[in-house]
């Protein structure tokens, strides 16, 4: 690992910024037949989709990637056919999604990653985070130690009780009060392996789907701030969503390939 990063912005980082893509699920939702972390969107596969994310971002130095043995081997070949600059390990994953961010947590600290470190874990289900939202997570660990990318929620809420052979609603959250959780979520490497370690030690921690959980659980002093998502910073979650998935892949090909003729246009290529 290094600490190093290419520096694009007026403050360069002076600590790693690792990201810590998390392919490791099995998909329950998604066709049994076929990973959805391999599924071909855009002519990209959607892992690879999520590794250039990250790779192409000047703020990020170094990327780790979780897999679970069933892709391990597909998503081995995939690096090898892009050669990563800034991939550092595959590693394999556990059970549930914090058992693949533990093993990530304790390869970096064997990495000799310092508390300091800025890590951001993302979903590799969500192929199309914007550079903007990444830097924008990089730049709010400067101001606190955790903060997650989330997006308002369209939808009124309701929070429910179990009442006889039906679940009831307990009460109705005003919609300006939540949000839709995305990722990536970002800590500084301290703390949330701090939070970790204190849940390891907790008979009645049974893993969590996110890693915003965990800290208000083990590191409630912790305050989490909240960096703005994206509509098409989507999960693909069923086959259904690789159609949407598909439409934004066209509409990035379409965006790249302006841009390169604004940049011929300015430069008289």
């Amino acid at each position: 690992m290094t600490s190093e990063t290419m520096d694009t912005a007026s403050v360069p980082e002076t600590v790693p910024v690792v990201a810590v893509i998390l392919a490791a699920g099995q998909g329950s939702r998604f066709d049994p037949s076929q990973p959805k972390q391999l599924v071909s969107v855009g002519k990209r596969e959607v892992i690879d989709w999520s590794i250039r994310a990250f790779e192409r971002n000047a703020r990020v130095s170094d990327i780790v990637v979780v897999v679970n043995n069933a892709v391990r081997g597909a998503v081995e070949k995939i690096a090898d056919r892009e050669n990563y600059a800034k991939l550092r390990m595959i590693l394999n994953g556990g059970e549930q999604r914090s058992d693949s961010v533990s093993e990530a947590l304790a390869a970096l600290s064997s990495a000799g990653i310092p508390p300091q470190a800025k890590l951001l874990v993302h979903d590799a289900s969500r192929p199309f985070v914007t550079d903007e939202t990444i830097t924008e997570c990089v730049r709010a660990l400067n101001d606190r130690n955790a903060v997650v990318v989330a997006e308002p929620s369209d939808d009124a809420i309701a929070v429910t009780r179990d009442s006889g052979d039906r679940k009831v609603v307990e009460h109705v959250v005003p919609r300006e009060e939540v949000v839709r959780l995305q990722t990536p979520q970002a800590f500084r490497f301290g703390t949330l392996s701090d939070a970790y370690r204190k849940a390891s030690e907790d008979d009645d921690f049974s893993g969590s789907t996110n890693d915003a959980s965990v800290l208000l659980r083990y590191a409630q002093q912790e305050e989490i701030g909240i960096v703005e998502g994206s509509v098409d910073n989507m999960a693909i979650v069923t086959v259904h969503d690789v159609a949407a998935a598909e439409d934004i892949a066209k509409a990035e090909a379409l965006t790249a390939v302006r841009a390169m003729i604004g940049k011929m246009n300015t430069t008289g290529e």
